[in-house]
């Protein structure tokens, strides 16, 4: 079997598809994309691909060795989701090869669903209690909201009372016994994020998100040692090397690599593996689309240590487009008491409906984070 073709798909609500074919007509997909930058990921998918045409598939661990050492410069989102993307359309054709779902192939199942959590907003905020009482109404257990509005380096108490109030808000609609995930986004920088650590213990979070960025991980020792609350990141790190430092440190309790970001399947499944060995968790990040969560789902099923499982749908920004609506069968993502079962179909299990992705790739989008601004007028992080 060879590789004879691919195509790529920039489809909304911002999310960009790639479609591997074979001479044999096995086809895989795959979704390399970096929100934001969905064309110079696409650019970079194309550079990839000239090598792989006339491949065998199979040679999955080869193909990203190639991908990733056979350049001088390497790493990086913009590369790393080129490799995720394709990696994932390698690993669906390999399993409909074989007529097995892709966990079968990586050893077999540990467990038969995961627990998932739903997104309620939080950074400009509405009823985010509503929200969350909604969300819970729909059978999730835990939910995650963004933290803040943009902070200064050091800003004023009244920010950290404001998020306050909307976490206690949301510990009071919903009990305490629902899951709060609370996201940084890595918008605040250690001495708030200190503060607000410590004053969010109380509503017992069921982790926080990127206290810092990742570029300042060395300031989770700090974090960490003034706070019980279990602390997540890795969105926004892309390789096994990304992650080897953080662990070792041991300040992390969560690590979220990113399927379509950090290496696909291949990658991430080394990195949960490597996460276990430290005694760290496994919630990979996924506010994406519908290949992205089954190729999360089928490193999930494997991966001990994996406990929830990140996914869009209806999050704020799959307005006009969500999660199932380029599935042929949207059941397969059927959200039952908090809990997804993993895809039993062969590949990544799921069938994309191949008309509704050529028709929606026909309207495009150009989606684009927004730029936040202090009131001084520098830039915020968003």
């Amino acid at each position: 079997m060879k590789i004879i073709g691919y195509e790529t798909f920039k489809v909304p609500p911002r999310w960009l598809f790639l479609k591997i074919e074979t001479d044999e007509g096995v086809i895989g997909w795959g979704e390399p994309i970096i929100e934001g930058r969905a064309d110079t990921v696409q650019a970079a998918v194309q550079e990839l691909m000239t090598y792989l045409i006339g491949k065998d598939p199979l040679r999955i661990e080869d193909h990203w060795a190639v991908m990733y050492r056979g350049g001088f410069y390497r790493g990086g989102p913009i590369l790393m989701s080129a490799i995720s993307g394709i990696d994932q359309a390698l690993w669906d054709i390999k399993g409909k090869y074989y007529q097995a779902p892709v966990y079968q192939l990586l050893g077999g199942a540990c467990r038969d669903s995961i627990r998932v959590y739903s997104w309620i907003g939080g950074d400009r905020p509405s009823d985010v209690a509503k929200a969350a009482q909604d969300a819970v109404e729909r059978g999730f257990t835990a939910i995650k909201m963004n933290a803040t509005e943009e902070l200064q380096f050091i800003d004023s108490y009244a920010k950290v009372e404001q998020v306050v109030e909307r976490v206690a808000s949301i510990r009071q609609a919903v009990g305490n016994h629902i899951g709060i995930g609370i996201d940084f986004h890595g918008r605040v920088h250690k001495p708030m994020a200190k503060v607000l650590a410590k004053e969010l213990e109380p509503y017992h979070p069921m982790f926080i998100e990127e206290p810092v960025l990742p570029e300042n991980n060395e300031a989770l020792r700090d974090i960490a040692n003034l706070t019980s609350i279990p602390i997540a990141t890795g969105e926004r790190m892309f390789s096994r090397w990304d992650f080897k430092k953080l662990l070792a440190d041991g300040y992390v309790d969560i690590i979220q690599p990113d399927l379509s970001h950090a290496g696909g399947i291949t990658e991430c499944k080394k990195i949960a593996s490597m996460a276990e060995a430290y005694d760290v968790a496994l919630a990979p990040h996924c506010p994406l689309g519908p290949i992205a969560l089954a190729a999360c789902l089928q490193v999930d099923a494997t991966a001990y240590n994996a406990f929830i499982q990140e996914q869009s749908l209806g999050i704020h920004y799959n307005k006009g487009s969500d999660l199932l609506d380029y599935l042929v069968d949207p059941k397969v993502f059927q959200y039952e008491n908090g809990y997804v079962q993993i895809p039993q179909g062969h590949g990544l299990g799921i069938e994309i409906n191949e008309d509704h992705v050529r028709k929606m790739a026909a309207v495009g989008h150009n989606w684009k984070n927004p730029v936040w601004r202090h009131k001084d007028g520098s830039v915020a992080e968003w």
